[in-house]
């Protein structure tokens, strides 16, 4: 009996000793990769006239609203209460224009990142097909700097 569990146990670390296994650092290839790299670049070109505007109008909603703190003692109770609706309407504009390009923004971040991650997964597929990895992690507590492919899909993904 003692001869057979040792014979498994052979078994069991032999074939143990033959699966390879590969990691990614997601992080990284998010940080690094130049598909990543290119989509940020694209949304911020992509996105850099409305983020001025957007910050234009938040100066605006401030002038008005320091002008008005500034003026509010000496103004006529119907002057007081339309500059009141005026920097109520800003208000309304700016909250409405950043809800606006927050979601626009995080839709097309979303779909960039879909983009570079569809081609990032085929990357690593064909790393581990060529490489013969039985299994590539993307999250561990801990990884030998041995088995840590990032590197090769970070240069892959650059080509």
């Amino acid at each position: 009996m003692a001869v057979v569990v040792a014979g498994l146990c052979f078994v069991s670390v032999a074939q143990a000793q033959e699966t390879r296994i590969g990691f990614i650092s997601t992080e990284r290839v998010f940080r690094e990769a130049s598909p990543y790299k290119a989509a940020q670049v694209k949304l911020e070109q992509e996105f850099a006239k409305r983020q001025k505007e957007l910050q234009d109008l938040a100066n605006r909603l401030k002038n008005l609203a320091d002008k008005f703190d500034k003026d509010a003692p000496v103004l006529s109770d119907s002057e007081r209460v339309k500059r009141q609706r005026e920097l109520a309407d800003v208000d309304k504009d700016f909250q409405r224009t950043q809800r606006e390009f927050k979601e626009d923004l995080n839709q097309r971040r979303n779909e960039e990142t879909a983009s570079a991650i569809e081609r990032t997964n085929k990357v690593i597929k064909q790393i581990a097909e060529a490489e013969k990895y039985d299994i590539v992690l993307q999250e561990a507590a801990y990884v030998s700097p041995r088995i840590d492919i990032t590197d090769k899909v970070i240069k892959a993904l650059g080509k």
